[in-house]
């Protein structure tokens, strides 16, 4: 008969929450992709009797392999392609300063400082500093063979082979990615429209937050390619137009979801329908079995759904009539020049180069002054460890460790029964594809999976076997050791200044969709007419910001008390401030379907609950007493929304 673990023994939620997997489908192309291409140049190196170039040509497919996450061509392009260049320039650099003691810690530690500030600016960004850093500290502290450009080309040489495969459908399969990006965000509509009216509204929430994810993926990918299109394409600017075309039905479903009434299942299978003919391209004419509209939100729900049928058959679309609901992005100069003068004066970026920096320098003081074996294991260490968008450091190092140990049980039974040579191009290709198939599962895999990969290529440029695995389960220790202390605990940084500012923030431009939904950005005025394009932009920023910053608590809640405690505590605001801009884009649904309008009054009332709101949480790492005092007319539209203000002020009071 199975009994309970005492209390004592009870794993805290923290540590659960860390160890557990992360669910996610097989990426099958990126893992045949990562079989051959870590082995095919090993097999050459083999071949021509030179396995330490295969080694480094393996080692720089191992990072286009991590880098191999996009499902569009062209950003295929840009997340291989480009931390490539910047993987072959730390490379160069580190090499040049090998064996130099103090010059090599003065040179690390600045390029440490880049690396950290550049890693601020985006997600390609972040790869190409890491590579940078992670190849500066490996030609630093391996004796690399061949003349000082042969390992930067080689290294190159397996990150490119790796997109070179990514992109062979390209000639067949163009466009294919982003047309399927845009009939998934179809489907996701459609399973948040099933859950309309459902009670309890977890299901709801849910769905709605894959909505939000699905349009941003769609949006990213689209707008992406346009900005590097010349003109208008007629195919992006179709799939533009259906995504600009969904909007509506997206919007109406809070509406939906207030009135408390399922919608029949002839909606979300219209949907489904229309998700189809987005993926397949027809253009044929489209029979909608919709059921007759019975009040406001019926008629929204129809009209949304016509409208967009229309758009998904039409045959040719007019470019000049589509807006970029989220904005087009700049020109690729523009936004280069944008993004080095956030770095060179954001304080966030100087701050967490600094962090890197200190905790590089630490360690390559540290590993110059002792005698530490295979020393460049700790700063490659920190690299992986210190980056705080890929999750909580604190998260990581822990992760890291656990990961490094059962990769090194792995390595041993490889090292100590497999004879190097051949044998190795058939223990690369078993374990190679453990990486793209164990990363999405979380840190502590993907670095199990690592492992023991980087030992077999080590082993064949240092011939140590098994004396490895010890130096590098300490080297490890030491590096995880730092970037806690260095990096994590002697850094004042709580939750609250992470994430907290960016949850003021939203809450005060929530307030602003209120006042916009309802008049103009200078004030409510009643009946005025508003941009359209405006504020579909505003509101899908606001979900975007909110969908980021529940992310950042998520990671959060993986940190020990205090910040983990005090994170679970503010986490239902965020969700509530995602349904105060819902209540608001169902009560703009319904004024626009037939509702009797809000007073000017009602309006700028709610906007300054939101804005005192916002200032409580600016202000305070606590919850604080609020005052609430939302009053108004028990049939208008806005009485749902002052609700759900009332119940976010009253979160952010203490109980």
């Amino acid at each position: 008969m199975s009994r309970e673990f005492p209390i004592g023994l009870t794993p805290p939620d923290w540590l659960v929450r860390n160890l557990q997997p992360q669910q996610a489908p097989l990426n099958w192309p990126a893992i045949a992709r990562a079989a051959i291409a870590m082995s095919l140049p090993f097999t050459i190196g083999l071949a021509v009797g030179q396995p330490a170039y295969g080694a480094l040509a393996s080692m720089g497919a191992l990072s286009g392999v991590i880098g191999d996450t996009a499902d569009a061509y062209r950003m295929r392009i840009l997340n291989i392609a480009i931390p490539q260049l910047f993987g072959a320039i730390g490379v160069t650099l580190g090499s040049a300063v090998y064996g130099h003691g103090w010059y090599a810690v003065a040179a690390l530690t600045g390029i440490a400082l880049v690396s950290g500030m550049i890693s601020t600016i985006g997600a390609v960004a972040s790869v190409s500093g890491l590579l940078l850093l992670l190849n500066s500290v490996i030609g630093a502290g391996l004796p690399l063979p061949g003349a000082w450009w042969l390992a930067p080309a080689l290294m190159s040489g397996g990150g490119l082979l790796v997109l070179l495969l990514a992109l062979l459908a390209w000639p067949l399969r163009s466009g294919i990615p982003e047309r399927s990006a845009v009939a998934n965000t179809y489907r996701t509509v459609a399973d948040l429209l099933a859950t309309c009216g459902d009670d309890p509204t977890a299901a709801y929430d849910a769905a709605r937050r894959a909505v939000t994810q699905s349009l941003n993926q769609s949006y990213d990918l689209v707008l992406a390619r346009r900005a590097r299109a010349h003109g208008r394409s007629p195919e992006l600017t179709r799939l533009l137009a259906q995504l600009n075309a969904i909007t509506p039905v997206v919007e109406a479903a809070p509406a939906v979801h207030q009135s408390g009434q399922s919608l029949p299942p002839e909606i979300r299978e219209a949907v489904r329908h229309l998700a189809h003919a987005v993926e397949t391209g027809y253009t044929g004419p489209i029979g909608l079995d919709l059921p007759a509209p019975t009040g406001e939100t019926t008629r929204a729900i129809d009209h949304a759904l016509r409208h967009a049928a229309e758009v998904v058959t039409a045959p040719d679309v007019d470019p000049r009539g589509i807006d970029d609901r989220l904005g087009r992005p700049a020109a690729l100069r523009i936004r280069t020049a944008r993004a080095a003068r956030n770095v060179l004066l954001s304080s966030g970026s100087w701050r967490y180069g600094l962090r890197l920096a200190v905790c590089i320098g630490l360690a390559q003081v540290l590993v110059s002054s002792l005698p530490v074996a295979r020393s460049y294991w700790v700063a490659l260490t920190i690299t992986f460890v210190m980056k705080p968008d890929f999750g909580s450091v604190f998260s990581r190092a822990l992760l890291r460790a656990l990961g490094t140990v059962a990769g090194l049980v792995i390595a041993a039974a490889v090292l100590s029964a497999v004879p190097r040579g051949w044998w190795d191009v058939l223990v690369l290709l078993v374990l190679a594809p453990l990486i793209p198939a164990l990363t999405p599962r979380g840190y502590g895999y993907q670095t199990m999976a690592i492992t023991p990969v980087i030992l077999l290529l080590s082993d064949v440029l240092n011939h140590q076997g098994t004396a490895l695995l010890l130096p590098r389960l300490v080297d490890s220790l030491i590096g995880c050791g730092i970037a806690l202390v260095a990096g994590y605990l002697l850094w004042p940084e709580s939750w609250h200044t992470r994430v907290g500012d960016r949850l003021a923030e939203a809450v005060a431009d929530t307030a602003g969709y209120v006042e916009l939904a309802f008049g103009t950005a200078e004030g409510p005025v009643v009946g005025a007419e508003v941009d359209l394009a405006a504020r579909a932009r505003m509101r899908r920023r606001l979900y975007r910001d909110l969908s980021v910053i529940r992310t950042e608590f998520q990671r959060a809640l993986t940190e020990p008390p205090p910040t983990g405690r005090l994170a679970a505590g503010w986490l239902p605001l965020v969700v509530a401030v995602e349904r105060i801009v819902d209540a608001t884009t169902a009560a703009r649904v319904r004024v626009k379907h037939g509702a009797p309008p809000p007073s000017p009054a009602e309006v700028t009332q709610v906007a300054l609950q939101l804005r005192e709101l916002s200032e409580g949480v600016r202000e305070s790492e606590v919850l604080v007493e609020v005052r609430t005092d939302l009053t108004g007319p028990a049939e208008s539209v806005l009485e749902p929304l002052r609700q759900e203000v009332a119940a976010a002020r009253a979160i952010a009071s203490p109980h």
